[in-house]
């Protein structure tokens, strides 16, 4: 990144974005569909832990344009073993909505006996970062593995390179933000897929990392009555940005004095349930500075009415060796009862990249703690018990 964001906005935006995206389009275009078909193969199983992933070099200044969009990459890793599928189902369809948007989306589904086949599954539904396809995400996050083991359904929607050249989330369209645009898409889709393949209502959650995070975000507060709760990984906050620039910069420095007033109109006029959240994020994040998970918690503090707890806070100490190495982490519970509503998850030393992954894959980390298994073990303490629709 570069030394002084706002002297690259002043004198670099105009001279070097216009003159790169032609070749970035071109390059993410081939990379995407190359990387789709590898990771189609691997996403059903995950692969053997890989070794502590040395430091990525530094890496030189970007536009910032392309800096609110696409994560800092880092090189590339060698490619993971072969991997061997896991039972269950692993599909790739498509949802049409009423106005005619299609979105392409991969869902697995475990195997189980005659008995388990008896009761609705619940549903994870993640959302992949930018640069990211569905399938990566599935491989990276290893949560296919995860839902064999737990016993739950998880849906992957994938963003279109043709509405965005790094299949980002727009997150920080006004439409979207208001419940409309890619927040609508996703949300019917998922009452499509549990009403298809009768899912458990009452039991579906929504995670996300950077883009996907923020838009898993905006689905979960306009959307409520649909979400169980939802888990957000390395994500910027609600509502504070209404353009690409804007995005970048609340990536940096956070919403400022906007935090609170952009989740006000969800809690208005009384009726919003609580929204069970869990946040993660790396201190050592330099693509959504760890100021943002300050705020988006701030923020389901405040629509879950509970500002006013204190937390219970967990440290729990680095492993650096043996088969399972983690990264040092404090956790911060704020409970009603013994029923964590909001958990606070802050990892040393992780950058922006999902904790605890398939380090063979940009944007995720081989050293806890596990991500996954942080986002499952909050979800399954909840269920929403009114839905909708």
């Amino acid at each position: 990144m570069a030394k002084s964001f706002s002297s690259l906005w002043l004198k670099s935006l105009t001279r070097i974005a216009n003159t790169q995206q032609k070749k970035l389009v071109r390059s993410m275009a081939a990379a995407t569909k190359k990387a789709t078909k590898a990771a189609v193969k691997k996403a059903l199983a995950p692969a053997k832990p890989a070794p502590r992933p040395k430091p990525a070099a530094k890496p030189a200044p970007q536009s910032a344009a392309r800096s609110a969009t696409k994560p800092a990459t880092k090189p590339a890793a060698k490619p993971a073993p072969p991997a061997v599928a896991l039972p269950g189902s692993w599909t790739r369809s498509f949802f049409a909505a009423p106005n005619g948007q299609r979105m392409t989306y991969w869902l697995y589904l475990p195997q189980r006996d005659k008995a388990q086949a008896l009761k609705p599954l619940p549903l994870v539904v993640m959302l992949h970062g930018c640069t990211q396809t569905a399938p990566e995400f599935a491989q990276g996050s290893r949560m296919n593995a995860l839902a064999q083991r737990k016993g739950f359904a998880v849906l992957y929607p994938q963003q279109l390179v043709t509405i965005d050249a790094h299949r980002c989330w727009q997150w920080y369209q006004r439409a979207t933000q208001n419940g409309g645009g890619e927040a609508a898409l996703v949300a019917g889709m998922v009452t499509q897929v549990v009403a298809k393949l009768g899912l458990d209502a009452s039991r579906v959650y929504l995670a996300g990392i950077s883009a996907g995070a923020a838009l898993a975000q905006i689905i979960a507060l306009r959307y409520p009555f649909r979400v169980a709760a939802v888990g957000l990984h390395s994500g910027p906050v609600f509502g504070t940005a209404d353009s690409r620039m804007k995005a970048f910069g609340a990536m940096q420095t956070g919403g400022g004095t906007h935090v609170a007033q952009a989740v006000q109109a969800t809690v208005e006029g009384g009726g919003f349930p609580r929204m069970p959240a869990i946040v993660l994020h790396g201190e050592a994040d330099k693509v959504v500075r760890i100021v943002n998970q300050q705020q988006v918690a701030q923020q389901f503090l405040r629509v879950n009415g509970i500002a006013d707890l204190a937390p219970v806070t967990t440290h729990t100490p680095a492993r650096p060796k043996g088969r399972s190495p983690r990264h040092a982490f404090q956790t911060q519970d704020y409970r009603v009862g013994r029923k964590p509503i909001v958990s606070v998850c802050r990892i040393a030393g992780l950058e922006h990249a999902w904790s605890g992954g398939d380090g063979t894959l940009r944007f995720n980390d081989s050293v806890g703690p596990d991500a996954s298994a942080l986002l499952w073990a909050f979800f399954a303490k909840h269920r929403r018990l009114r839905t909708v629709k």
